[in-house]
């Protein structure tokens, strides 16, 4: 969870350090683990993760030993396809999507680059009146 520990929201008043923990975390079947379950828990992150198939078999396969699922909000999750659709925009870029760019810094700013071209071209929700 080396991404969790980069994490830092700014205070809205800009006063004090930021947080490090988030309000949620929603995440795909591939980081539904054992052990990142584990770790979010431990860090007091309420997450959203869906189960596996697999893993759900096991479950009913074990019967009342199996334990109990995990919470998950359909509701919450349906939230991550707009995450998505901006990671496909991003990935339009050739640099972005092959990382021409091997450097991190480079590479930051490649991604800052697309991304504003991304909001310049973006059409406003609402017709100007």
């Amino acid at each position: 969870m080396a991404l969790l520990d980069a994490v830092s929201v700014a205070r809205p008043a800009g006063n004090g350090r930021p947080r490090k923990r988030l309000d949620h975390l929603i995440a795909d079947k591939a980081y539904g683990s054992r052990a990142n379950r584990r770790s979010l828990r431990a860090r007091r992150i309420p997450h959203t993760i869906p189960e596996r198939d697999d893993v759900i078999a096991g479950r009913a396969r074990r019967g009342s030993r199996g334990g109990r699922p995990p919470i998950f909000d359909p509701v919450r999750y349906k939230d991550r396809n707009q995450v998505e659709r901006a990671f496909n925009r991003l990935k339009q870029f050739r640099a972005v999507a092959t990382r021409y760019d091997k450097l991190k810094d480079r590479y930051h700013a490649t991604v800052t680059i697309a991304s504003i071209m991304i909001w310049l071209r973006a059409k406003p929700d609402r017709a100007r009146a």
